[in-house]
C-alpha cells in the first residue's frame, strides 16, 4: 500500500548528521509539515533549526533508556512517520578482546534501541495510521569480518524488523526496512568508505519506497547487487505468508 509523505509529521531519531539529516531535507522536500529532530543533544541540530525554523522540534533521546523514549512518545502523540536511524557500528575482530564489549553497545543500541522505540510508539502510530521506517544494513543478511559484531546486531534488528512487520501491520501501522552498503556518512569514512554514495541516495529511496508501499529497500549500488541474489528469496519466504 503506498503512502504519501504530503502534510504529514515525523519523527528522525539520529537526525543531526549523516543519513538522518538527509532524511530530513528530503522529506521537507517532499512536503512532509513537521519533523521532530530526536537526538542525544539538541544543540548539534542547530543547522537545521536555522534552516526550518518552526517546522522542526530538537528534542533528546538515548535510545538505551527506556526513559527517555518512553518520555519522547508522550511528547510526540502527532507523529504519523518514525524513522528509527540511530544506530552504532565498532570495527572489531570477534577474535579481538574487545568484541565482547563491541557486541554489547551495538546491540543495546541497534537491537535494543529498535524494540524499545517501536513499543513506545505503536500506540502513537497505530492512532495515526503511522509508518515505522527501520535503518537496516546490507550487513543484516551478510558479515563481513572486521563488522562481524556490527552485523550480528544488524541481522537481529532485521529480524526484529520482520516481527514488527507482522504484528504493527495488524494494527495498520506499514513497515519499510532499509538495507544500505557503504555511505559516505561519518560512520562510513570511519570504516574506510570515503568514496561511497552520499547519503542522500538513501534519503531518496526511503521517499520512493515508501510511495510505493515496499517493505524492502536496497538504496545504492552496492547494495542493489545484493538485493538480486536476495530478491527470490525474500519473496518467497520472508514476505510470504507462512504458518508455523
Amino acid at each position: 500500500m503506498s503512502y504519501s509523505l504530503a502534510g504529514k509529521v515525523a519523527l528522525v531519531t539520529g537526525a543531526n548528521r549523516g543519513i538522518g539529516k538527509a532524511i530530513v531535507e528530503a522529506f521537507f522536500d517532499n512536503g512532509v509539515a513537521k519533523i521532530y529532530l530526536a537526538v542525544r543533544n539538541p544543540e548539534n541540530t542547530q543547522e537545521l533549526q536555522q534552516q526550518y525554523g518552526d517546522k522542526v522540534v530538537a528534542l533528546p533521546v538515548d535510545v538505551t533508556d527506556e526513559a527517555s523514549v518512553k518520555a519522547l512518545a508522550e511528547q510526540t502523540r502527532d507523529v504519523e512517520i518514525l524513522v528509527n536511524n540511530a544506530g552504532v557500528m565498532n570495527l572489531v575482530s570477534p577474535l579481538d578482546e574487545g568484541a565482547e564489549s563491541a557486541l554489547q553497545q551495538e546491540f543495546n543500541v541497534n537491537v535494543f534501541g529498535l524494540l524499545r522505540t517501536a513499543q513506545a510508539f505503536a500506540p502513537v502510530l497505530e492512532a495515526n495510521k503511522g509508518t515505522l521506517v527501520q535503518l537496516n544494513s546490507i550487513a543484516s543478511i551478510k558479515t563481513f569480518g572486521d563488522m562481524t559484531t556490527y552485523s550480528a546486531s544488524k541481522a537481529a534488528s532485521y529480524s526484529v524488523t520482520q516481527g514488527l512487520r507482522e504484528k504493527l501491520g495488524e494494527k495498520g501501522v506499514s513497515v519499510l526496512s532499509v538495507h544500505p552498503g557503504p555511505i559516505a556518512t561519518d560512520m562510513g569514512k570511519n570504516a574506510g568508505f570515503d568514496d561511497a554514495p552520499g547519503a542522500e541516495t538513501v534519503a531518496a529511496g526511503i521517499i520512493e519506497a515508501l510511495k510505493a508501499g515496499d517493505f524492502h529497500l536496497f538504496p545504492d549500488p552496492m547494495a542493489k547487487q545484493l538485493e538480486a541474489a536476495y530478491q527470490s528469496y525474500a519473496d518467497d519466504i520472508i514476505l510470504s505468508e507462512m504458518s508455523v
